[in-house]
């Protein structure tokens, strides 16, 4: 049967294959760091069931769990070393000319979005069939509720497929497409890696009782009884949490603990459904001002090559400022 963690070590072994490409690539001024930082990348997502077994050998069951995620830590640390010290860096990346980039572009024209298009395309009608065609799902899968898998494991599908529709177009061979990945990944650099690390953010503020002090600190130092201010305090808190976390779904549990719960609903007798909708929304519109959402920000400006990293970041923020704006209005006039 499939399993999610197959889909964990192809991630894996790319990554590997590209810190090897940057190991012998000679141009890059940072080689030996830069495939490092890749492979240690890699490396962490063959971290699964076999790496306990295999320290529960080393140091006994109790201590396995323990030992590992010590392991993996010190391994994010390095990385962070790497990254901080200027580690990553570009090389050589065996690219056409200018020139035959452009002829290739008048030569596909529209037909560039084809790959990008199959991939959402292929996700959704994958879906759509593993929870519609009777007995596929377990015949795949097995039994049990693989409600993410499938979703994981049809986009992989659209990403191969589209993949293959690529190297067609472009006439290019399988290894160009890993030099480009490792030239995307190599521009990216160290914000590649944010957003795991950013939901692991979320989970250490939420277990050390954020949210809790969040709500004291509201309760005691903000006019929380008037029913606007606790509006405001919840959706503008959503927003600059996001932008220290940058993920939404990170800060959502944190504000909603502390403030939206305990204020708006409890206190003040609002509608969670509403709250819950707007607080997201204007965690979004924090996301449209960090750079720490680098998913969103950060990596479309190294894609496109934008000579600012913050333009992307520049352009959005009047609208994210104006957004926040119309939902405290919205959540004060429809959650109550």
């Amino acid at each position: 049967m499939f399993q999610q963690h197959y889909l964990f070590w192809l991630a894996g072994l790319i990554l590997l294959v590209v810190a090897v490409m940057s190991w012998r690539d000679s141009a890059n001024p940072r080689r030996l760091t830069t495939g490092l930082f890749w492979a240690l990348y890699g490396l962490i997502f063959f971290v699964g069931d076999w790496t306990q077994n295999l320290f529960a050998q080393l140091v006994g069951v109790e201590e396995s769990a323990r030992a590992l995620h010590i392991t993996v830590g010190v391994l994010v640390v390095i990385m962070a070393v790497i990254a901080g010290c200027g580690g990553v860096r570009l090389g050589r990346y065996h690219q056409r000319s200018a020139e035959e980039r452009q002829q290739s572009a008048k030569r596909l024209h529209n037909k560039l979005f084809l790959p990008a298009l199959v991939i959402p395309l292929v996700t959704v009608i994958g879906v759509l069939a593993f929870n519609h065609i009777p007995g596929l799902q377990t015949a795949i899968f097995g039994a049990g509720n693989h409600a993410t898998l499938v979703t994981l494991f049809s986009m992989t599908l659209g990403c191969l497929l589209a993949w293959v529709i690529t190297l067609k177009l472009t006439l290019e061979g399988p290894a160009q497409s890993l030099q480009e990945a490792r030239r995307l990944l190599d521009s990216i650099g160290w914000a590649f890696i944010l957003p795991q690390i950013l939901a692991t953010l979320g989970l250490l503020f939420t277990s050390a009782g954020v949210g809790t002090a969040i709500s004291h600190l509201t309760e005691t130092w903000l006019a929380v009884d008037n029913r606007f201010i606790a509006v405001a305090v919840y959706a503008i808190g959503m927003a600059l949490l996001t932008m220290v976390m940058g993920n939404a779904f990170a800060a959502f549990p944190i504000i909603t603990a502390g403030v939206g719960i305990p204020v708006l609903v409890v206190q003040h007798g609002g509608d969670p459904a509403v709250m819950a909708a707007i607080g997201m929304f204007s965690g979004y519109c924090g996301t449209l001002m960090t750079p720490m959402a680098a998913n969103f920000n950060i990596v479309p400006a190294a894609l496109l090559e934008l000579p600012d990293r913050n333009a992307v970041i520049k352009a959005q923020v009047p609208t994210g400022v104006l957004l926040l704006m119309v939902n405290v209005v919205l959540l004060y006039f429809l959650m109550f």
